[in-house]
């Protein structure tokens, strides 16, 4: 599942196509994704401006100049890929039609952004932008790791006596909005936290020292264009490239990195979830 970094990577590849152009025809090729699309959504995207892209968390939002913002979420496997447009150094032609285009966007500027998801567990609806927070995948979201609102005394109030594994207090949306199990992985690598370590239990220098961690594992991986793992593309096609960073991420049985340091990278099962960690330098 795409993370924050790869939402944002997806996002900024999205923004100079999109923010500010004009939707000239959508293309709704069936009903639903995940849950069904919402009603006339063609007509209702059609013919409106981009006023502004923006992420929350996992999603991406255009809010539009009709006064509703389209949400997007990319499931396990959708793609959003820009073609009819110079991006960088190089021309994206347009692709022939594949069987997995649910959404098309023919851009004004002849650009077309396609929304392809092979297994269609993404989602798209619209809603009214002055209410866009009110949204039922959105309203209990937690802040964004590089939000103002996110910071030390805010993180240790949230997990002071709490009795769930620090890996799942970090999972926890309505904590802090946008973390998943890799980059969950890699901050607490880098902090010498274990992941099974209890939430509550943790000192306040380690909690501390987990915002400025958190930030820049994030910060890393949108430079690198996020994590490509199965499904995950840039808007321009591209692979991401964090996953040639990860320290401890799908690397069971490898050496740890730390200096210094003889243990052996673990793969334990937590809540069905795989946490990948070294038992010798993460307490």
């Amino acid at each position: 599942m795409p993370e924050l970094p790869e939402v944002e990577t997806v996002r900024r590849g999205l923004l100079p196509v999109l923010e500010g152009a004009v939707i000239a025809r959508a293309d709704v090729n069936r009903p639903d994704l995940r849950w069904p699309l919402p009603e006339r959504m063609a007509e209702r995207l059609s013919g409106k401006r981009v006023a502004a892209l923006r992420r929350r968390s996992k999603y991406l939002l255009a809010d539009l100049d009709s006064g509703e913002t389209l949400l997007v979420h990319l499931g396990m496997s959708g793609r959003m890929l820009v073609s009819g447009v110079t991006l960088g150094q190089f021309h994206h032609d347009h692709p022939a039609p594949q069987k997995h285009d649910h959404v098309v966007l023919h851009m004004d500027s002849g650009a077309r952004i396609t929304f392809n998801d092979a297994r269609r567990f993404g989602a798209m609806d619209l809603m009214p932008t002055d209410r866009a927070s009110e949204h039922m995948l959105l309203a209990g979201l937690g802040p964004e790791p590089f939000g103002n609102d996110f910071n030390e005394p805010y993180l240790a109030a949230r997990l002071k006596g709490r009795k769930t594994p620090i890996k799942a207090a970090l999972l926890d949306q309505r904590i802090v909005a946008g973390l998943g199990n890799i980059y969950v992985a890699e901050t607490l690598f880098r902090a010498r936290i274990s992941p099974l370590r209890l939430a509550g239990d943790l000192a306040e220098p380690q909690v501390h020292g987990l915002v400025p961690v958190i930030r820049d594992v994030l910060a890393e991986a949108i430079e690198a264009g996020g994590s490509s793992l199965r499904d995950f593309r840039q808007a321009n096609g591209e692979l991401g490239y964090f996953s040639k960073h990860f320290q401890v991420y799908d690397r069971e049985g490898d050496p740890c990195e730390t200096p210094g340091c003889s243990g052996v990278i673990t793969r334990t099962v937590q809540s069905g979830r795989s946490s990948f960690w070294c038992p010798t330098c993460q307490r």
